[in-house]
Formats: structure tokens, sequence, C-alpha cells
């Protein structure tokens, strides 16, 4: 297994997305997993966190009878093991996406119970009061059955070969966040904190999984899923897009939201800087956790 190693903060940034990593497999061009990683970072300055984390602790030992049934009584949708997942590496930066982690029905069952749960509007005081523009609306749940779930449904599978000052990741932060940006709605330039949860376990990545935006599947395959639930009411997003920026503040990455992708980037102290931007048209809806190392 190859092994890449990042150096936090390079002072010089490819702005072009390296090809994703494919095998061949009987003449046919197959997805395969991220290549093993060794991460070196400085070390991260203990920060108080801004969100709260009533239930830190991370579910373990059940049986597979006991997940099925949590599942099954749990109000969020059904979570499907994930295969042959593909990764698009931005050369030179920890950046990484996943296209169609979640499916277009659990990306849309995410929004519904969302919605059901009913958003907070989230506001700042602004840059001139030393905070980041934000303008979006927010749920904050505690729920280490889901984080476990969609930890084990093949998030883990990318982060079995990296290491952050000799911890290696064991699950997500169960204090999962909903984000809704409407028309004519941002959140501005800012980077995320990392969170200490105590007995040696902190959050070192951001993983950002877009619940609307364009598909990242076939047509056909689309029109398969979803046929039973298009609704031509429903507003295409335009705008939106997540975008990164280097040292010297010049634009490294541009992440166009697309259903079902999963966006992972380093925070803390090697946390780039980056914005979430204006929504023109549409509904950008956004799953957040964190990935833990201990």
């Amino acid at each position: 297994m190859a092994t890449l190693s990042w150096l936090p903060n390079p002072t010089r940034i490819n702005t072009k997305l390296v090809s994703s990593f494919v095998t061949r497999r009987g003449g046919t061009m197959v997805p395969r997993l991220l290549p093993g990683l060794k991460l070196q970072t400085h070390q991260t300055r203990k920060r108080k966190s801004s969100i709260p984390v009533v239930q830190a602790a991370i579910t373990r030992g059940k049986t597979m009878a006991e997940k099925r049934k949590d599942q099954k009584n749990s109000k969020w949708p059904k979570i499907s093991p994930k295969q042959d997942l593909q990764v698009n590496l931005l050369k030179e930066t920890h950046l990484f996406t996943v296209p169609n982690f979640f499916t277009s029905v659990e990306s849309k069952g995410f929004v519904q119970t969302a919605e059901s749960l009913g958003f907070t509007h989230q506001g700042s005081l602004g840059p001139t009061r030393g905070e980041a523009f934000r303008d979006n609306d927010r749920i904050s749940v505690d729920d280490a059955v889901l984080a476990q779930t969609i930890w084990e449904s093949g998030l883990n599978k990318f982060f079995s070969d990296i290491k952050i000052r000799g911890k290696v990741a064991v699950g997500l932060n169960p204090n999962i966040r909903f984000y809704r940006y409407k028309t004519g709605q941002r959140f501005g330039r800012h980077i995320d904190e990392s969170v200490e949860l105590g007995d040696g376990r902190r959050t070192y990545y951001t993983l950002l999984i877009y619940l609307s935006g364009g598909s990242g599947v076939s047509e056909q395959k689309k029109k398969t899923e979803t046929s039973s639930q298009k609704d031509s009411s429903v507003e295409p997003l335009v705008g939106g897009e997540t975008v990164f920026y280097g040292p010297r503040r010049g634009v490294v990455a541009e992440v166009a939201p697309l259903e079902g992708m999963a966006l992972l980037h380093l925070h803390g102290d090697n946390c780039m800087l980056h914005e979430a931007r204006n929504v023109a048209k549409g509904v950008k809806y956004v799953f957040r956790s964190d990935v833990i190392f201990a």
C-alpha cells in the first residue's frame, strides 16, 4: 500500500484536483479506497469549544441485532453499508471528497427529519466584532448511535492508516449538526475549532455531507432511485460552494454541493480559512460532524 505524507501549512498549493483513485478489475475501471496516509501536524492548542458536547461517549460493544434494532427504532433514515466509494484528493492539501456517500434517499430522509425537528436561526456579531459573518439555520442533536452507524458504514475505512500525533481515528463526534442555507444566506470566512472530548480524545477533521445540490449519480440511477419522490416544486440549488483559501488568501478549492457527497478537511491549528458562499437559488442542507482521534 502506498504512503502519502502530508505536511501542514504547505507554502505552495496546486489548485487542480487529483484524479480519483481507481483500479482495474477485469478491464473495468473501479474506484478503490484511499491509500494509506501518514499525517504530520503541529500540536493543536487547547481551545474552548463553542459547540456543546453533552453525550461525548462513543457507543461500543453492541451486537449487530442491537444495532439493527436501534436503527429500526430511530427517527433517522436507514444507512446502508458503503461499497467501492470513490475518493477525490486535492493535491498537496488534506482536503478530500467522497461522492455519493449518502444515497439520494438517505439525503432526502435526513432533510425531512431535520425539518420536522425545526431549525433555529444562527447569526453572529460580524467581522467588526471579531466574528465571522454567519447567516444560516441550525440544529444540534446528540446521537451516539447515529454517529457510530455512519462511521461504521464505510467512513472508518478512509482513516484506517491516518495517525495524528500518535492518535488514530475512533469514530464521529455524537454531537450532530444540520445546517440549512436559504436564498441569500451564507457563512463568511472562518476556521473550525478542534474539540477536546476528554480521556485523550480530540477531534481533528471536519465532516460535511451535502444533503442537497446537484446529483453525483448517473441520470438513469437517479431516476430509478427517486422517481417515487420527485417533486417539481423543489428548486435546484445554485451557489453555496464551500471555498478554501491558502496562506496568501488565494483560492485553493471551490467545492460545489452535490447531494450525498462528503467533504473532509483538517480543523484546529491546521484548518484552512474557508467559507460557505451565498446561496443564489434553492436551499442548501448540510450534515456536520467531526472525526475523533484517540
